[in-house]
């Protein structure tokens, strides 16, 4: 499996598109190419998340099965983004599902390399992860560019260095750190919008 893919180039993403839409009319040879093109990059990320390499092929099954039976929901959204996000979300899940058995067993949880950890309220990451689907977050960020997006979820949600986000979106370095300084200016403005200050105006 190719841990790392480039992301990116409007042929791919048209490609992609009639992916989604051949997978919604039900063609499991498309769902497999789509599985192809997106399965490395998205076990890289979960892996950066998880040590636990069977959660992480779970989440990952969780994440094709659900875009098999929701790809007809797809609205055009980038399909990275779109695949991440259902897999974000099934990361969090297990996580949650996994503290809930360690609490009704009464143990802690086990971590990959056999210690014992308690369980742990939902951690700053599992924040993030939900402020980018739902609240003023999420909204926020459906109001910059899609390629912006994409910089802001690979440096700050993922962690990846400029160097990993370069190789990982297929663009630049130098693109990453611009396109991170224009998302951040332009997220900053979003969040400003739809909050502004109960001050502003005000002599």
């Amino acid at each position: 499996m190719r841990l790392f893919r480039p992301v990116g180039g409007q042929r791919e993403k048209d490609g992609d598109a009639a992916l989604l839409r051949a997978v919604a009319a039900g063609d499991p040879a498309a769902m497999a190419d789509l599985y192809d093109r997106h399965a490395g990059w998205l076990h890289a990320r979960l892996t950066r998340r998880c040590a636990d390499p069977e959660v992480v092929r779970e989440v990952l099954q969780d994440t094709f099965v659900t875009v098999w039976r929701s790809a007809a929901g797809h609205r055009g959204q980038e399909t990275g983004g779109w695949l991440w996000t259902i897999a974000a979300r099934r990361l969090v899940d297990a996580r949650r599902a996994q503290e809930r058995a360690a609490r009704v067993a009464g143990a802690p949880l086990e971590s990959a390399d056999g210690a014992h950890e308690p369980a742990a309220a939902p951690s700053a990451e599992d924040r993030v992860l939900a402020g980018l689907e739902y609240g003023d977050v999420g909204a926020a960020l459906d109001r910059i560019s899609p390629e912006l997006r994409e910089v802001l979820r690979a440096t700050v949600v993922d962690g990846l260095s400029t160097r990993e986000a370069a190789r990982l979106l297929g663009i630049p370095e130098g693109t990453v750190k611009s396109r991170a300084r224009r998302a951040r200016r332009e997220l900053r403005s979003a969040l400003a919008h739809l909050n502004p200050s109960p001050l502003g105006g005000t002599a």
